[in-house]
């Protein structure tokens, strides 16, 4: 196993999903305080303990925007670091379904809202590079069947 170069521990990369929720020309995001900074961001979460990639997909989209979604497709698998770690994003393509808007969202979202394309382009504070990516890839048709992850879990 790799082991960290700066403190030592094995490695591993944050495993983390996201929703790509289209909606009338709109994509959902959420706008969300990170280390003390408004960044935009899809519906996203790590993975938790005994939870498939399908499940934790809809229950952080659930959580952060308070739209229950269907999936419909995962459109890729994107690894990426930064500052905070590594991390290997699987980001699905959902459909909305119906929305909470007296659910309370999770700590630290600061609201859900919607964003054509070219205004997410034109932001200056996405969390990372796998926003635009994984919309940029939606648009361009990129689509594997959801049955391409198979959990194993009991």
């Amino acid at each position: 196993m790799p082991i960290h170069p700066q403190n030592g521990a094995i490695w591993r990369p944050d495993v983390t999903v996201a929703c790509i929720v289209p909606r009338d020309g709109k994509f959902l995001l959420v706008e969300e305080d990170v280390h003390g900074k408004r960044v935009l961001n899809q519906p996203a979460g790590h993975l938790e303990s005994g939870e498939s990639l399908h499940v934790a997909a809809l229950r952080e989209t659930r959580e952060e925007t308070g739209w229950d979604v269907n999936l419909t497709h995962l459109v890729g698998i994107y690894q990426w670091a930064n500052g905070d770690g590594s991390f290997l994003r699987f980001t699905f393509a959902a459909e909305p379904v119906c929305h909470d808007p007296a659910r309370r969202l999770d700590s630290g979202i600061i609201r859900a809202l919607w964003m054509t394309r070219g205004e997410i382009a034109a932001s200056t504070n996405l969390r990372s590079p796998m926003v635009l990516k994984g919309i940029d890839d939606y648009l361009g048709n990129q689509r594997l069947p959801l049955d391409a992850l198979v959990s194993l879990l009991p």
